[in-house]
């Protein structure tokens, strides 16, 4: 997931671990790349080494990094000061301070906030596009990356020799079975909600379990459902989970981990600080290991100095030169286009024949990384969802370039796969409205929601009814759309029967706007959901325009206000992505 390449060229590759991801870059960072590049070749000729006194005028730059990498960074930037290394005749003073990525993606997605701050060096690209996914954020300038480290599976000796290490190998699929079996491995892992390497774990296994077939979004769920009883806050409290001597059975100690979802850095600098008896063993998934790529970031770079944006560039070069390689490495991180250091790989826990030198999976899609966020949500907390579809005439309009399916075929289809997704312990009903579909009613209930595990009088469990409803839903030939006396009435239920525990919400799917004469107005329905709403228990509703027809505009004014949020897909086929991405955002919003 990295970026575009350093000044250096040995530093274009921060690992043979790194993919690439984003491949932009602004006119003014390509002007500055080549100014820094120019300053770099001055430097090291010594022509900017004539300043006598570093302590008089020096070009201060403050650099927030992700607390693994901050102590290396640190390092560099204290030898930079002790060389006088210098930027157009300035020594550089850069003063690093280690923050948590999540927070520093929070703080930037709010623009009103001014940074204090001028470079950002996260762990990831996924805090990246987590600081621009919501409302006005702070522009970031992607420079490069300055190191890497795969994702993989950290097991303590006992649990390593259970698993066969190190001659066997694993998919993450079958780490995930692992974890979820009879005799089930205790894994642990960082909130994925808050680590990269959490997040990028679990949407590995999510991908994988897809690849080896049916059911595959189930056993991905199950895992996170697991996960969430095992998890940690951050990143450095996930070692301090594991078990501390042999006894690694649920039975034995239930309260400690016997493998954790870890970078290999993590793993290094675990076991630089153990004795050798307690360490750490690591497991490289043969589908590929996504990768921790450290990008290099300018902090809304309109707001600096040209001195500040020579001096950021200075110190990416700085970084991607033999002295600062040798520093991120003695710290467990791999570095430039160079092969993976036997040595360093031996100290974090891997040994051959796992496959450490293998090349990455790849980078998860945005949309990809969105499931899997709107999946741990909805394991971390879980969810009571009313569901309504639109069921009118025009849902039978085929979609363009999906081969003579219509856009209720495709709704059904995103609707079961978004279903596979939840566990038995998540609540879920159906409705479906079209204009007088039910008497003098726009809406009929055709399952209550109710638990996905719970069983059914004639046999089977709720989640199986709900399939069959789902598959059953046709467009009602005639019927016109009677999105607002439904709207009400979805919400009305939902708030009466409101769960405590649960995220409540109800979920409109509509392809055109009301067109029900007898039907309250879009003013009436608003004011009435403004009334209904109740913070102390919050019934989000997300709203989802679904084809060319419907109006997005529309959607968003009603869900609004009962604190919610509409959407707008193109595609039906898309809607699976929306409503776990706003059942993530939703989450987020009404926890904090």
């Amino acid at each position: 997931m990295g970026r575009h390449s350093l000044p250096d060229r040995r530093a274009r590759n921060a690992g043979r671990a790194r993919s690439p991801r984003r491949q932009h870059v602004t006119l003014a960072t390509a002007l500055v790349l080549a100014v820094a590049a120019g300053t770099g070749i001055a430097a090291q000729s010594g022509l900017l080494s004539l300043a006598d006194s570093c302590e008089s005028d020096p070009v201060r730059l403050d650099l927030v990094a992700s607390p693994d990498i901050a102590p290396a960074l640190r390092g560099v930037a204290d030898r930079a000061r002790r060389d006088r290394v210098t930027s157009d005749d300035r020594c550089l003073d850069i003063r690093v301070t280690a923050r948590e990525n999540y927070k520093v993606a929070d703080a930037l997605a709010n623009a009103s906030r001014t940074p204090d701050f001028q470079v950002w060096v996260p762990d990831s690209d996924v805090w990246v596009d987590r600081a621009g996914d919501f409302g006005d954020s702070v522009p970031l300038t992607p420079a490069g990356n300055v190191a890497a480290s795969p994702v993989t599976l950290a097991a303590v000796p006992a649990s390593a020799q259970a698993l066969g290490w190190p001659r066997k190998t694993y998919t993450w699929a079958e780490v995930a079975s692992a974890a979820t079996g009879t005799d089930r491995l205790l894994l642990g892992s960082a909130d994925p909600g808050r680590s990269a390497t959490g997040l990028l774990a679990l949407s590995s296994i999510a991908e994988s379990a897809r690849q080896e077939g049916p059911g595959g979004d189930t056993r991905t769920a199950a895992t996170a459902k697991l996960l969430t009883r095992r998890v940690s806050d951050s990143d450095t409290q996930v070692p301090q989970t594991l078990a501390l001597n042999d006894s690694v059975t649920e039975k034995d100690n239930p309260r400690r981990n016997g493998a954790v979802l870890l970078s290999e850095q993590a793993a290094f600098a675990h076991n630089s600080e153990s004795d050798g008896a307690a360490n750490l063993e690591l497991f490289y998934p043969t589908d590929g290991a996504p990768v921790l790529d450290y990008p290099y970031n300018l902090v809304d770079q309109t707001q600096l100095t040209t001195d500040q944006s020579r001096a950021a560039m200075r110190f990416i070069a700085l970084l991607g030169e033999e002295p600062s390689y040798r520093t991120l490495e003695s710290h467990g991180f791999r570095t430039g286009d160079s092969q993976v250091k036997p040595a360093l790989v031996r100290m974090a826990g891997g040994r051959s024949p796992q496959p450490y030198e293998k090349g990455d999976a790849g980078p998860p899609s945005a949309e990809s990384l969105q499931q899997t966020l709107g999946l741990w949500a909805v394991s971390v907390q879980s969810a009571r969802l009313t569901t309504v579809v639109d069921a009118s005439g025009s849902m039978a309009a085929p979609v363009p370039g999906r081969k003579g399916q219509n856009r209720m075929a495709l709704t059904k289809a995103a609707l079961l796969r978004a279903l596979a997704t939840f566990t038995a312990e998540d609540e879920i009903g159906l409705w479906e409205f079209s204009t007088r579909l039910d008497g003098s009613k726009d809406y009929r209930e055709l399952e209550r929601t109710a638990r996905l595990g719970a069983p059914v009088t004639d046999g089977g469990t709720h989640r199986e009814r709900l399939s069959e409803a789902i598959d059953a839903l046709e467009p009602i030939v005639g019927g016109d759309t009677g999105l607002y006396d439904t709207t009400l009435a979805a919400y009305k239920k939902a708030q009466a029967d409101y769960v405590r525990g649960k995220f409540n919400a109800v979920i409109v799917l509509t392809d055109g706007s009301n067109k029900d004469d007898d039907s309250i107005s879009r003013g009436t329905l608003i004011k009435q959901l403004r009334k209904l709403a109740d913070p102390s228990r919050p019934v989000p509703l997300i709203a989802v325009a679904v084809g060319p027809d419907a109006d997005r505009g529309e959607v968003g004014e009603i869900a609004e206000a009962t604190e919610g949020s509409g959407y707008e897909v193109t595609d039906p086929a898309d809607i699976q992505a929306v409503i776990l991405r706003a059942i993530m955002a939703m989450g987020r919003a009404h926890e904090s």
